[in-house]
């Protein structure tokens, strides 16, 4: 446990679960019910947000660095292969997308992108479709821009371009899952 401790300093990008990548900004000491707490200060700038992390939950949390090099480029393979099309109902498929999305794991977060991407000639998403996309791809982008040291929209048009140069090919006839 005395690893987890230190495993993160001031000015640290790191995965928060839930919300995306954030940025340690400061480690507080602090009583609470009379308690002494070790917490980490995180910035999450596109929500606006700031969140206190006890130390001895990060790993419970699921909080992490950013992904390894590896991690990434499996993540960029994850989408140029071909979408997986689940015939399930979709409030499950939402929520099969949503726990994905919320897992902080980048490849899933990749097969949520690939597989809720459309491209320009193809037919029309529903909202929430849409809204679910636009949640993943961002969250992937907000990690690339990070690991790559540029801002989210280049990263963002990165996967896009990578989506639209692979899913032609495979869009038409999408395997079932």
């Amino acid at each position: 446990m005395a690893s987890t401790a230190n495993a993160f300093t001031v000015g640290d990008y790191v995965v928060y679960p839930k919300h995306g990548v954030g940025r340690v900004i400061e480690l507080q000491s602090e009583e609470i019910a009379g308690m002494q707490l070790e917490l980490y200060v995180l910035r999450f700038e596109k929500e606006r947000m700031t969140l206190r992390v006890p130390v001895g939950k990060v790993e419970a949390i699921g909080m992490r660095k950013l992904s390894s090099d590896k991690t990434l480029k499996q993540a960029m393979e994850t989408l140029k292969g071909k979408p997986k099309v689940k015939r399930t109902m979709w409030s499950r498929r939402a929520q099969e997308y949503e726990a994905k999305i919320n897992s902080g794991d980048l490849v899933s977060i990749a097969e949520v992108t690939r597989d809720l991407f459309r491209p320009e000639d193809q037919p029309e998403q529903s909202y929430s479709e849409r809204q679910i996309f636009e949640a993943a791809s961002s969250r992937l982008a907000r990690e690339l821009a990070a690991m790559e040291e540029t801002d989210e929209p280049a990263a963002l048009n990165k996967i896009l371009d990578v989506l639209r140069e692979h899913a032609p090919q495979y869009y038409d006839n999408a395997e079932e899952a």
